[in-house]
Order: C-alpha cells, then sequence, then structure tokens
C-alpha cells in the first residue's frame, strides 16, 4: 500500500475543507453572532496538522491502486466528519452528538439532534448547510480536479466515489475535465436554486443556506419547521423542482448541457423508472388518505413529501408522520428504491431495482420455457448476467446490513417502528424518521447514535466501499 501518497493527498483533502471554514467565519463577522472563534480554533486544529502532514509527503511518486482509493475515501469520510465535529463541540454539544451531527452533514442524511435551530447563531446555521453541500458530490471529486496539478492519478478514487453510470464511463477525455464539469453543474443548479428562493420570498441568508442542502440533497434547514415555516407554495415548487434534478443522474446532465442533447432524459431508462416509482407513490398516498378517509394532508403535501423523502432529501413541509401508518411506510420504501445512479441522492439507487426486476421476469419466463434465448436489457442496453448477480449480491448485504443494525439499534431500547424507520433513514441518507425520531434524534443513546453514524456512512459509501476493508482478502498482499 502507497502509505505516503495517501497520507499527502489526504492532507490536501483535510487542507480544503479546513478552507471551507473561512465562509462561516465571514457570516459569523456580518451577523455578530460571537461564533467567530468556534471556526477560528476549528480551522487551525485542522490545517496545521494536515500542512505538515503534507510537506512531510510532498515529494513522493508512488503510484496508488485500487487498494489505496477505497481506504482513503473511507478514511476521509470518517475522519472528515471528526473534524467537522469539533465546531459543534465547541459551541457546547456532547461528542457523541456532535459526531452524529457532522456525520449526518457530510453524508447529506439530514438527520439531527438539534432543536431551537431558530435560535442558533448564524454562521452554525451555514456551516451545517455547507457541510451538506461539500458532501453531495463529495470533496473527493473536487480532490481529482487538481490532483493533476499535484502529480497524483485519480481514476481509481473517481470511480470508487461515484459508484453506477459514471464509474463505468468518462464522461470526458481527461478525469479532471470530468471532475470540472460535474461540479460547474453542482455549483451552477445550487446558484439558480438560491437565485430563485430569493426572488420567492426568503431572505438572502436562508435562500443561500437551503439552495446548499436542497441541490446537495441533504435536508437540513435553518428552521426548525424545515420548509413549512415559510409556508409558500412558490417555494415548496422550487425546492421540489431542485430536490428533482439533484436526484437525476448527473451523467445525463452532463450530456444535456455539455452534449447539447436534452432528449437524453426521456430516453434513459432508469430515469423512466424513477419517476414511475415517483408517480406510483403519489397516486397510492392520495388513493389511501381517500379510503381511509384522512383529510388533513392536502394534495400540495402529499406532493412535496413524496418528492422530499423519495429522493432521500428530507425536508419536510408539515408533520407527515402524523399520517396513516400505510402512507408514512410507503415513502420509506420509496426512499429505500431511492434517487438515480451518479446522482447525489442516497437509497439502493433505481438502476439496481430496475435490473433486479427485469432479472426476476427473466427467470420467471425461463421457467415457462426452459429453452428460450433471452436476454437482460436496461431500455436498448443489453446487460451482463456478471451485473445483474453482482446487483442481488448487493441487494443481499444491504439487507443483511439493515438486519444487523436494526437488532442493534432494538437492543438500545428503542421500539421498533422509531428503530425501524431510523435505520432506513440513516442507511439510505434520508434524515427524519417516525415515531421517536420523526423530529429530531436527541432521545436515541449514545450507543444508538453511533450505530446510526455507521448506518450513514455505509449508506453514503454504498455498503461495499466499506465493507470490503473489513475482509481479510482486501488485506492480502
Amino acid at each position: 500500500m502507497a502509505l505516503k501518497p495517501i497520507i499527502n493527498l489526504f492532507s490536501v483533502l483535510v487542507m480544503l475543507f479546513s478552507a471551507s471554514l473561512l465562509a462561516p467565519i465571514s457570516i459569523s463577522f456580518i451577523f455578530k453572532d460571537g461564533a467567530e472563534q468556534i471556526f477560528t480554533t476549528t480551522l487551525v486544529v485542522a490545517f496545521v496538522p494536515a500542512f505538515l502532514a503534507w510537506l512531510l509527503t510532498r515529494k513522493s511518486k508512488e503510484e496508488m491502486g485500487v487498494k489505496d482509493g477505497f481506504v482513503i475515501i473511507t478514511l476521509f469520510w470518517v475522519v472528515l466528519s471528526f473534524v467537522g465535529s469539533i465546531p459543534f463541540t465547541l459551541s457546547g454539544m456532547s461528542f457523541i452528538d456532535s459526531f452524529f451531527e457532522s456525520m449526518s452533514g457530510i453524508t447529506t442524511t439530514g438527520a439531527t439532534v438539534i432543536s431551537g435551530l431558530d435560535l442558533l447563531p448564524e454562521s452554525i446555521l451555514f456551516y451545517r448547510q455547507m457541510l451538506q453541500w461539500m458532501g453531495g458530490m463529495g470533496l473527493i471529486v473536487l480532490a481529482i480536479a487538481v490532483m493533476p496539478l499535484l502529480g497524483i492519478g485519480g481514476g481509481q478514487l473517481f470511480k470508487t466515489e461515484i459508484p453506477g453510470a459514471l464509474s463505468d464511463q468518462k464522461l470526458t477525455p481527461r478525469i479532471k475535465e470530468t471532475a470540472q464539469a460535474l461540479w460547474l453543474i453542482y455549483l451552477t443548479l445550487t446558484l439558480v436554486c438560491a437565485g430563485l428562493y430569493y426572488l420567492a420570498g426568503m431572505t438572502g441568508f436562508d435562500a443561500i443556506s437551503h439552495s446548499l442542502s436542497t441541490v446537495s440533497i441533504g435536508g437540513f434547514s435553518t428552521h426548525d419547521e424545515s420548509i413549512g415555516f415559510f409556508n409558500s407554495f412558490s417555494i415548496e415548487i422550487i425546492c421540489m423542482i431542485f430536490m428533482l434534478l439533484s436526484a437525476f443522474s448527473y451523467a445525463l446532465h452532463y450530456f444535456a448541457i455539455y452534449k447539447k442533447r436534452p432528449l437524453k432524459y426521456f430516453h434513459d431508462a432508469e430515469l423512466r423508472f424513477f419517476v414511475s416509482i415517483l408517480s406510483l407513490v403519489i397516486i397510492l398516498s392520495i388513493f389511501f388518505c381517500y379510503i381511509l378517509g384522512f383529510d388533513d394532508a392536502s394534495i400540495r403535501q402529499i406532493f412535496f413529501q413524496s418528492i422530499s423523502i423519495v429522493t432521500t432529501t428530507g425536508f419536510v413541509s408539515t408533520d407527515y408522520s402524523s399520517w396513516p401508518t400505510v402512507i408514512t411506510f410507503l415513502l420509506l420504501v420509496g426512499a429505500f428504491i431511492g434517487a438515480c445512479s451518479g446522482s447525489v441522492g442516497g437509497g439502493i439507487k433505481s438502476w439496481r431495482v430496475l435490473i433486479m426486476i427485469n432479472h426476476a421476469k427473466i427467470n420467471i419466463m425461463r421457467l415457462v420455457h426452459p429453452n428460450a434465448v433471452v436476454s437482460l436489457k436496461i431500455g436498448t442496453k443489453a446487460v451482463d448476467d456478471k451485473v445483474a448477480e453482482s446487483v442481488w449480491g448487493f441487494f443481499s448485504i444491504y439487507i443483511i446490513s439493515f438486519m444487523l443494525l436494526l437488532l442493534s439499534l432494538l437492543a438500545t431500547g428503542m421500539d421498533f417502528e422509531s428503530a425501524f424507520s431510523a435505520i432506513g433513514a440513516c442507511l439510505n441518507n434520508l434524515g427524519p424518521g417516525l415515531g421517536s425520531v420523526s423530529e429530531t434524534y436527541s432521545s436515541v443513546t449514545g450507543f444508538g447514535k453511533g450505530i446510526l453514524a455507521f448506518a450513514m456512512i455505509l449508506g453514503r459509501l454504498e455498503i461495499f466501499t466499506l465493507l470490503v476493508l473489513f475482509t481479510t482478502v482486501f488485506w492480502d498482499k
């Protein structure tokens, strides 16, 4: 294993994160909220060791391989969560609460232990939003854009950081240009979203803050009532549009914008499947409300909550946890399926579910017609059986991981509804759960928060990237 290049790249990534703290420091001075010392201390504590490590390893010329990529990505998210927890700790939160909040932010989960958001300093609120924005596309991808300048190749890192559609293709001939293109799209969506929020009636601070967590599909808000605080149909429309755009594959955005091929949106089988699942969730939710005689949920609220939950964003416009159980669990099932591959959303991912459904149909057909020659296709593209086997393998590990995490959380004394939804919300990087975790996770025990933090990073790294480090095969020479 190339230890020095790993330390060198790791140092660069931490320094980049440290530099980002200049933003909340500036916010603190602008609003005079008195929290600038918290972020200044964090910047020094994080930047100095990282800079020294970079100086000691900057001349290393070793090449990094696949194993190094897995190690760097996993360790970076863990260490970044520890570093990111420092401002919360300095503001008076316990270590486990600080780590939970930081991990939730950087993995764009959106679960929180904080109540009374409206009373917090603006710089702390902005910092939470910023964590999600950076985690949305991943600082790893940003580092890939500058790694050629450092003499470090980033192909393997890019492949392991963005699974799914983007792992098998380079959108541009050079991976540096790929990362830059993705970030430019991401940044443009953020700026446009912020501008529209402002025009719709948000303050400048709220508009920028919510655009960061909307485009990153994070779900953090500067208010306890989340998007419901504004009680604005136009704001909810803007929010729904950008949640959907961020749940689409960024490969599709690239082709539509850079290659001027907007029809790719309509021809993509995964996108059509994702929209179909979302439409089904909305229709069934309305149907159940009707047959159960539940009239506390308006069509507007059902649309918003369905899009927010299925895209794994986690914004709320109303207390949907009080809706009939069949609807709340239907929404949670939608979150399990999740967003499109190559997006910043969570969940199993629509393309995997689509492959499993088609593979199951083919196997049923083969039972009826043993001699039939049937190939697996997604849209017009043939899918190798090995890919289907890999997807089923992923799903098996996902279910096993879910059950083990659920059992662990139940052992802390939490009731089944709260535990089931908490694991589902954290593993799928959704955020809000049901029962005792419908608003905040403050009632969860310290051990339980540790379990949920592990679930967050497990889901963010799509399970295999993290679990592979626990196998003996990975560490064999």
